[in-house]
């Protein structure tokens, strides 16, 4: 699966978990940048990739990501 397919898919994955359908989902977005996007919906937004990629990221891996530009390159080294 190459970056611009992960891109549209999480793009859907956002817009579902935040239910906000002008989400733009871009390398640097981070939790700072959307409304509504707490601890909570971190957790349902990384469960919910999970299931769509179907990976699993470690507590670790989960705590170094910074924005969605780091979870693309997360997602590319398991998939």
């Amino acid at each position: 699966m190459d970056e611009p397919q992960i891109y549209a898919r999480l793009a859907e994955i956002f817009q579902d978990v935040f239910d906000e359908d002008l989400i733009e989902v871009t390398p640097e977005l981070s939790a700072k940048d959307v409304d509504g996007w707490d601890s909570l919906t971190h957790i349902r937004l990384i469960l919910t990739v999970e299931k769509a990629f179907k990976i699993k990221f470690s507590t670790s891996e989960i705590g170094k990501l910074e924005n969605v530009g780091d979870l693309v390159t997360l997602i590319k080294a398991r998939a």
